[in-house]
């Protein structure tokens, strides 16, 4: 299942059924589960562990050293769960001494170009669209879309069932749940689209199209919109999740469009 051009280190730690395509290079700290599949051209290294099902394509990095002037060679990790697609010329690079670790989930689809800096955190059943861009110590939570040509600021973080529109510069956290666009990213409403395919409850968006219109669209500070929140409706679990977001956020979080009327 080795290509007879690949370099495979013989300490790698390689499953029986794992494909390795022409001229791919694994290094000697590499873990790779079952039924991985890696194509042409590929660097791994670092102390890199793979889980099982993964499909990695053509001239994709990982476990590279990371792009941090105060990197001096500490042993660091990438670590990638299961049943990722990562596609073409895709960049994951390794943590540095400050966390440690680079982590992905399981069920991601991360697109061609696509660069994951030291110490990110990209959470379960994500999609990262082309020439997505991760600074370092970022973290995505689960059930997020990036729009291709994203680039998000480093120590940003980037709510569940979030979306963001193409070509947009975040600087600020992106809450849960949130429709996100513009340079800087801003909040345009609530994400119904992904919130109806994940089936979560009629009520439960309900509720949040509430909170949202409270923490958006009346004018009220960030603190007092979190009152009104408290004290008003119903608080389901992702609501009380929303608040415990925004009270934890030390970037600050994107503000919502100028123009946007208050959603019904």
């Amino acid at each position: 299942m080795i290509h007879k051009t690949a370099v495979v280190s013989e300490y790698a730690q390689i499953a029986a059924d794992v494909e390795v395509g022409p001229y791919s290079v694994i290094g000697s700290k590499v873990k790779i589960g079952p039924k991985v599949k890696i194509a042409t051209s590929c660097v791994i290294d670092g102390d890199t562990t793979i889980g099982a099902g993964c499909q990695i394509y053509s001239g994709v990095v990982i476990g590279s050293p990371p792009q941090d002037l105060k990197y001096k060679g500490e042993d660091t990790q990438v670590v990638i769960g299961e049943n990722n697609i990562i596609r073409e010329y895709t960049t994951i690079n390794l943590g540095t001494v400050e966390k440690g670790v680079t982590t992905v989930g399981n069920n991601n689809l991360i697109m061609a170009y696509s660069h994951i800096a030291h110490d990110c955190i990209v959470g379960d059943n994500c999609v990262l669209a082309n020439c997505a861009t991760l600074a370092g110590h970022v973290t995505i939570e689960d059930k997020t879309v990036i729009g291709g040509l994203v680039a998000i600021h480093q120590f940003t973080r980037v709510g569940k069932f979030s979306i963001i529109g193409g070509c947009s510069k975040v600087v600020q956290d992106i809450p849960p749940f949130s429709t996100c666009d513009g340079h800087p990213a801003r909040v345009y409403g609530l994400n119904l689209v992904g919130l109806r395919r994940a089936q979560v409850p009629s009520n439960v968006i309900s509720d949040l199209k509430s909170a949202f219109k409270y923490l958006f669209f009346t004018g009220l500070s960030k603190t007092h919109a979190i009152e009104k929140l408290q004290s008003c409706i119903n608080k389901s679990h992702e609501v009380n999740y929303l608040i415990d977001f925004l009270k934890s956020s030390s970037r600050g979080i994107a503000r919502a469009v100028s123009t946007q009327e208050t959603p019904a």
